[in-house]
């Protein structure tokens, strides 16, 4: 099957918990690497991109952490797929 190695997601969340937390929040999900860069900053809320990076990235495991995190996914900009090794 193949494997997701990298993603980049736009993803708007609240002011609180911060970035650093956020970042913690999602490469607690596996062996992930993940940066975390603020777009936008508005009243409430801020709008990052987020990348993450993997041998095997467990996408609906992000998506239910960045929900559980207050965060909302606008959009999955950029994915790495491979089927290296299969």
């Amino acid at each position: 099957m193949a494997k997701i190695r990298r993603l980049v997601l736009d993803v708007l969340k609240p002011h609180q918990p911060d970035v650093v937390e956020l970042g913690r929040v999602l490469a607690g999900q596996g062996r992930l690497r993940v940066s975390v860069s603020v777009l936008e900053v508005d009243a409430r809320t801020k709008t990052v991109q987020i990348q993450v990076l993997g041998d095997d990235i467990d996408f609906e495991k992000l998506r239910w952490a960045l929900e559980g995190f207050g965060a909302s996914l606008h959009s999955i900009d950029e994915i790495e797929v491979d089927n290296a090794g299969d």
